[in-house]
């Protein structure tokens, strides 16, 4: 794969991932009933949802920064990984399996984004 597909491939997902949980912190920051509902319903406690929100949105901004804030990035996505695993547990526990098939969309297009992020900028690692 040539780095100009890994590239493409890396910003079309990043545009995606932004979409996706860009809206979801506006709905959670605006109290749109439909978000609030389904996340109430779930279990979660209001202030919560405000502070998920928040965190969305300040993630967002700095997957949108490019070619900076890498080792942030890192933690952007691990942050996005357990909104989605928490969203799709809760989902299949309360809701049932149907409503859960947003959460494994979500997770496929945010594991091959941060794929290409990895082959963007790789990073070795080393234990001493």
């Amino acid at each position: 794969m040539t780095q100009k597909t890994t590239k493409t491939i890396y910003w079309a997902g990043v545009a995606l991932t932004s979409l996706w949980f860009g809206t979801s912190g506006i709905c959670e920051l605006i109290k749109s009933p439909v978000v609030w509902d389904i996340t109430l319903k779930l279990g979660y406690p209001a202030y919560f949802i405000y502070v998920l929100g928040v965190a969305k949105l300040a993630g967002i901004i700095v997957l949108l920064t490019p070619n900076r804030l890498l080792r942030l990035k890192e933690w952007v996505f691990a942050g996005i990984f357990f909104d989605i695993i928490f969203a799709f547990c809760s989902k299949i526990a309360v809701l049932g399996p149907l409503d859960a098939l947003d959460a494994v969309v979500a997770f496929c297009i945010v594991a091959v984004t941060y794929s290409m992020f990895r082959r963007l900028y790789p990073v070795s690692y080393s234990i001493s």
